[in-house]
């Protein structure tokens, strides 16, 4: 890479950092970076995701305050996330793209949906609860499984996981989107770090890449969470809402 080139790189890192601990889809800010330095479309997505791990752990390392009290939640769902993730990894390593492709959109924008939609829909849940229904805590089931289904993506693609996350947990959790954020970012850590692991040992990788990714995602991942905390819940879920829009529009041109 020229100095331009890898200064490029590093600022897209801290910018996915950034959004994606507050909102995620900063593989779109990553991605076209990379293809525009000349790497290949797969070992761009692999040397995106294994620099993207540092990111997701600043994010933690942000939002620690809105993960007291959810360590059950967190180790349950990120069960699923762990198998997602690794399956997720394995078909980006030997399947080809065409499949993916077509459903990506699909998914983003029922994401963007249920999050527009998230206080009608969570309204009618605690009414159904206080009449007697059987909510689960953790949002039982369904949740799982689609949180499960969300890492498959994750782990192959990684853009707007983070915003389907958020839709799923914030349908069937009755909790703060500022919380349910904070899970979203472990969910997404665990995500990218097993994924990273297989990449290691079984794709190719421009490790050039990779550092520069990983030194501007953490540095943004601490700026994006400092500064998400403050968001209050109607703007975060209308910055979801834009950054979304914004992904879904990419994904259908490009």
């Amino acid at each position: 890479m020229t100095p331009g080139e890898m200064a490029a790189v590093f600022g897209a890192g801290a910018g996915a950092g950034a959004v994606n601990a507050v909102v995620g889809s900063g593989t779109l800010i990553t991605f076209p970076v990379l293809l525009a330095t000349g790497l290949p479309p797969v070992t761009a997505t692999v040397s995106n995701g294994l620099g993207l791990v540092p990111g997701s752990i600043s994010a933690i390392i942000g939002y620690r305050e809105e993960l007291k009290g959810q360590r059950r939640r967190v180790l349950l769902l990120g069960i699923g996330a762990a198998l997602g993730g690794l399956t997720g990894a394995v078909l980006l390593l030997t399947l080809p793209t065409s499949a993916f492709e077509r459903i990506v959109p699909a998914l983003v924008g029922i994401a963007l949906v249920l999050v527009a939609c998230q206080p009608l829909i969570a309204g009618r849940v605690r009414r159904r609860r206080s009449e007697g229904g059987s909510g689960h805590r953790d949002g039982g089931p369904l949740l799982f499984s689609g949180l499960t289904l969300a890492s498959v993506y994750g782990g192959y693609f990684s853009a707007a996981q983070g915003i389907i996350y958020v839709s799923l947990m914030g349908m069937l959790l009755d909790d703060t989107l500022q919380r349910l954020n904070a899970v979203k970012n472990v969910l997404a850590a665990v995500v990218n770090t097993v994924a990273a692991v297989l990449f290691l040992f079984f794709a190719d990788f421009d490790w050039t890449a990779v550092v520069l990714i990983a030194a501007g995602s953490a540095l943004g991942g601490l700026v994006g969470a400092r500064t998400g905390r403050r968001f209050s819940p109607a703007v975060l879920r209308t910055l979801i809402v834009s950054v979304g829009t914004v992904a879904l529009v990419h994904l259908v041109l490009h």
